[in-house]
């Protein structure tokens, strides 16, 4: 490992609807960011077209980077790393980011580190810290979100040993999935918090899924909504949509709780939650009632959802683990299960 040193790392996140980037400090603290949303473009077809994210994120990747250099303060030159999603993702943005880094560290000399976007939420947890990151490993970490719902015991930045995962729809996905159906819009999680939070409880029975699994399983449960949906013809009222929108959230949750109680060893007292589901309150209220004598930490609200300061900040801890960020020809990936390593 090399010794600390003061380092600036330029980020660059387009894996799927929002282009960012950010210049990050020593792997904690955030000079700069931007972030590119691309919400409204989506929002007309209820989730994310591919063709329509990638074109925008060529739109929108060099201008972003501009001004973030700009926010910073800093010249490309004057740049220690340039950090870039490698996957898992939508492979056509994927492609945007990773060409344009590319091009970028050729242009400045700079090392260029590829890394795994599901990873890089933990960090984004780790922004901001001023104690001893030492001090919070080993610990159990929950990435929760639209694409993944996966459980880590980790032993330092770079150790990730997966315990758990669901084992079809992320937790996020099934939120964004029933707001579809409810006539919520998108994104979902957002709306079905909100609509939660004016539910009452007992009115709609939930099918208690995984209970005592080591794994996530959410298929099911979305399924169950959507039949009581379509059982009622599309005609709940608001107080009924708000009902079940409570008794959803609470039951996906509930795995979520349970499995972190499953799978937490006696002598780790570190939980980090993240990813862009852990901004829901209820979710956190639900953890810090079960968890209370834990240390819990939360990414920022903003950094919840993708961004490119936790890429940056991984990248930083891959590059103070002795990666020299010279390697070019790696290729994107879609699946987080299927790096280019196990393709081959």
């Amino acid at each position: 490992m090399r010794d600390e040193v003061r380092m600036l790392v330029l980020g660059i996140e387009s894996s799927c609807d929002d282009s960012a980037a950010a210049v990050v400090e020593d792997g904690r603290q955030v000079v700069a960011e931007r972030v590119s949303t691309q919400a409204q473009l989506h929002a007309d077809y209820g989730g994310i077209v591919p063709e329509l994210a990638a074109r925008a994120h060529l739109l929108q990747i060099a201008t972003l980077v501009q001004e973030v250099l700009r926010e910073a303060g800093v010249t490309r030159q004057e740049l220690d790393a340039i950090a870039v999603t490698q996957g898992p993702g939508l492979v056509g943005s994927l492609l945007i980011g990773a060409s344009f880094a590319k091009g970028l560290a050729v242009a400045t000399g700079k090392p260029l580190l590829p890394v795994n976007h599901v990873h890089a939420h933990l960090c984004g947890a780790l922004l901001g810290i001023d104690k001893d990151m030492r001090q919070l490993f080993p610990c159990l970490a929950l990435i929760v979100s639209g694409g993944h719902t996966n459980l880590y015991y980790m032993q330092g930045p770079l150790d990730f040993q997966l315990v758990a995962y669901s084992l079809d729809d992320a937790c996020g996905e099934a939120f964004d999935k029933i707001a579809k159906v409810l006539g919520l819009g998108w994104p979902g999680g957002p709306r079905i918090e909100a609509a939660a939070a004016q539910g009452q409880a007992g009115k709609f029975a939930m099918p208690k899924v995984m209970q005592g699994a080591r794994n996530f399983s959410y298929a099911g449960l979305k399924t169950h909504v959507v039949n009581l949906c379509r059982q009622a013809g599309g005609k709940l009222n608001e107080q009924e949509t708000a009902d079940l929108c409570h008794a959803f959230q609470e039951e996906a949750f509930r795995q979520l709780v349970d499995g972190i109680e499953l799978h937490l060893p006696p002598p780790t007292q570190t939980i980090i939650v993240a990813g862009g589901v852990a901004a829901n309150q209820r979710l956190r209220a639900m953890l810090a009632a079960r968890f209370s004598a834990a240390r819990l930490l939360f990414p920022a609200a903003r950094f919840c959802t993708d961004n490119a300061a936790m890429i940056a900040a991984l990248g930083f801890h891959q590059w103070q683990a002795g990666d020299e960020g010279k390697d070019m020809a790696w290729a994107v990936f879609s699946n987080y299960f299927q790096p280019p390593a196990m393709l081959k």
